[in-house]
Order: C-alpha cells, then structure tokens, then sequence
C-alpha cells in the first residue's frame, strides 16, 4: 500500500506523517488510541468512536480485511484511522473487501507509517486532543488555527440513533426489552436476543410515555459517542421509568442513569479504549478483564446520596466502572460485556438483567 503522503496535525502543533489509505478528504477529530490487538472492524464500526481519530497500537491493521457478518453498525461513523502497518492484501476467507475500500465508501480517511508508539505517549502525557487529518503539504500554522477555530460538537448522539424504532426478533422469546439507541453496537442486540428477548430498538429521544406504550418487561440503555450532558432528554426518560422496570445501561447508558439519578460525570484526561482493562467486582471481589471505550466517567464522590452504590471499579485508574440501585432495579457499568471479539468474562451481566426480567 503507497497512498499519496497526508499528516495529523494536533492543536498543539506536532505533526505526524505517512501514506494515506481510505478516504483522501480532511477532517478535524479528537485524538484518542485504542490498545486492542485485534477487532479493527468492530472499532471502525463502532458508534461511539463518532468523530474521532483512533490511534491504533497494535501495529499490523488491515490483515484480515473486512468480512459481512462482523459490522457493529451498518454505517460507520468513525473519524479517522491512524496505523503503523496497513496491509492491503488480506488472508481471510471470510473477508468480502479492504479495511481501505471500506473507508472509502464511507468517508473515513487513514494514515499509515506513523510512530504509533510516540503519538500514543504524547496523548497519554498531554491528553485527548483535536487534530486535522489533511495532506502533507498543508501549513502547519494553518491547520493549528483550524483547529482552534473548531466549534466541539454536541450532537453526536443524535448523529447515530436510529431514526424511527426497528425491531430484532428471536424463536421462543421470553421477554420483551425495549433499548433506547445512543449509538448502539449491534452485538447488544444480539446477546439480548440470544437469551430470549425480542429487542424493539427505539431513537434516543424516545420518552418514557413512549416506552410505556410499548408495555416492555425492561428497558435498556445503550453506549454512544460523546458528552453524557448533551443528551438531557434521556436521563429524563430514565428518571420517568426508574422503579417500574428493571433497567440496565451500557457505557453512555451507564453515565446517562447516574445523571439521572443526580450524580455527576467528567471528562477522563485520554479515555479508555481496548480490550485489556482490569475491573473488580465489589461484591465478589473478582476481577474481570474488560473491554472499555469512553471518554467520559462517573464522579464516584457524587453517588452519596443519590441512591446509587458503585459496584465496580477500575483497577487502574480507580475510576468507577458501576453502579446499582438494587431497590429500583437498576443496574450499570462503564464497560462493554458483549465485546466481541474481546474478553468474555462480564458476559453474566446479560444474565443479570435476564434474572430481574423473571422476577419482575
């Protein structure tokens, strides 16, 4: 592979250059990196990664191609890849076309040959940043003033959630969930209904009224890109059914309820992303290896009083990665237990909502 030569600029003006692969467009994004080895569809594919130009560690990306069946969302909305090797010749038998041809057919621009290593420290030391992914040639000052120019967005959710509700059905159901879509990775859908629910996926601003017309047995919040508080009208829709149905949130849907119970949230200073974080279950102390991707966290200080207890916390960092309010039903974590592929040791969280459902 030997694009035409393009960089990532960051606002505060170091430069990263290499052969572009996907879409030749430019594009300002924030700068984040993800530590997975392997799952670069699934990242590519992933809502939650709207706007942003993941740096990815792993150094080989592009080598199993891109196959049908393993999509998180039918249109990706990613906003740039940034790899140290891009293969462009697959081995996969299962592979139907090119991480690049991908790209292209959705907009998204990459950049190869890049110290993934360096731009991956200088984000841990100085933090997420905006970049502009342009080509090589571009004024360095120019692209910085670009950059400062750059309004952040605030309706990433709304760019992601599903326009009208759809539905997801399997044999022999049992229950019927009800998920609000910020974003949703299609592998939730999948693991509700492999433990026998009917999945009606509605737009996140549906309301509460709305979900109780639709009778369901529990509610489900999904992950999604972006800031927590850009979304008011889903903690509404959760303060409106907290207490009538069991209710289990995901990533977003796990800061969503904490907002809606009264807690707060903050921006992390690079985030989390990839498939080896260590989290401890508080109540069984066990610690499970999970798959994370978020910028934002629960403040832990905050949850005094507001009748959510944390349940989990991130062994790294000490960060929050659950909370509960057993009495309400409701129940979340910051992390991703249908990672897929991706560490399977949360997947019991399916089974835990599953239990309340039964005993509703």
């Amino acid at each position: 592979m030997a694009g035409r030569m393009r960089k990532i600029v960051l606002e505060n003006g170091s430069e990263y250059y290499g052969p572009g692969f996907g879409d030749t467009g430019e594009r300002v994004c924030e700068a984040v990196f993800n530590t997975s080895m392997v799952g670069y569809q699934e990242i590519v594919s992933d809502p939650s990664y709207t706007g942003q130009a993941v740096v990815m560690t792993y150094p080989i990306i592009g080598n199993y191609g891109i196959t049908d069946e393993d999509f998180e969302t039918k249109t990706p909305t990613i906003g740039a890849l940034i790899v140290r090797e891009y293969n462009d010749n697959p081995s996969n038998f299962r592979y139907t076309k090119t991480l690049s041809e991908l790209m292209c057919e959705y907009g998204v621009p990459g950049i190869a040959g890049v110290d993934t290593r360096k731009l991956t420290r200088e984000i841990r030391t100085v933090g997420s940043m905006r970049c502009l992914i342009t080509d090589a040639e571009a004024d360095r000052e120019a692209a910085v003033e670009t950059l400062r120019a750059a309004a952040p967005p605030h309706d990433l959710v709304s760019r992601v959630s599903c326009g009208k509700r759809w539905y997801s059905r399997t044999s022999n159901h049992r229950f019927n969930v009800v998920a609000v879509d910020c974003g949703m990775k299609l592998n939730i859908v999948r693991s509700l209904n492999a433990r026998g629910c009917n999945v009606t996926v509605v737009p996140y601003d549906t309301t509460a009224e709305e979900i109780d017309f639709m009778k369901p047995d529990g509610v489900f919040l999904s992950n999604g890109p972006g800031d927590p508080r850009d979304v008011p009208e889903v903690a509404e829709t959760v303060r409106g059914l907290r207490g009538r149905y069991p209710i289990f949130g995901i990533c977003l849907g796990h800061q969503i309820i904490s907002l809606a119970y009264g807690a707060d949230t903050y921006k992390l200073k690079f985030g989390h992303r990839g498939g080896n974080h260590p989290v401890r279950n508080l109540a069984t102390g066990r610690i499970e290896i999970t798959s994370q991707n978020h910028s934002y966290a629960v403040d832990g200080g905050s949850l005094t009083g507001t009748g959510l207890t944390a349940t989990h916390i991130n062994l790294l960092d000490g960060t929050v990665e659950g909370v509960a309010c057993p009495e309400e039903r409701v129940f979340s974590v910051q992390y991703h237990p249908e990672s897929a592929p991706g560490p399977q040791d949360s997947g019991y969280l399916f089974d835990q909502f599953i239990n309340m459902l039964e005993d509703a």
